[in-house]
């Protein structure tokens, strides 16, 4: 059964960084995109980045582009989420997920992700 344990949230201020973690298990995910979404109160669930786990090819919205690195270790099978100038904006719950078995680039719809991690909270205060 596929797992997906974010950690690493927290409170910052603006112009601050945090590093999320996703540790992965359950399959094999050498096939499978790997997203992070955020969801602030009121709002839509929202992409934020994603990685394919085989070549590691990413993808950013222009929102977080330039602030924000996914990245993947292969043999922690952990995804991470640097980032750096956060913005009261960037606050929200931060879920990890995993597009299984993914066949053409990156999805960023929630919709085509097929598990999803707990969340864990990030507050960027002014």
């Amino acid at each position: 059964q596929v797992q997906l344990v974010e950690s690493g949230g927290g409170s910052v201020q603006t112009g601050g960084s945090l590093r999320l973690s996703c540790a992965a298990s359950g399959r094999t995910f050498s096939r499978d995109v790997m997203g992070w979404f955020r969801q602030a109160p009121g709002k839509e669930r929202e992409f934020v980045a994603a990685i394919r786990w085989s070549g590691g090819s990413t993808y950013y919205p222009d929102s977080v582009k330039g602030r924000f690195t996914i990245s993947r270790d292969n043999a922690k099978n952990t995804v991470y989420l640097q980032m750096t100038s956060l913005k009261p904006e960037d606050t929200g719950v931060y879920y990890c997920a995993a597009d299984i078995a993914a066949a053409y680039g990156i999805e960023i719809g929630p919709d085509q992700y097929d598990y999803w991690g707990q969340g864990t909270q990030v507050t960027v205060s002014s």
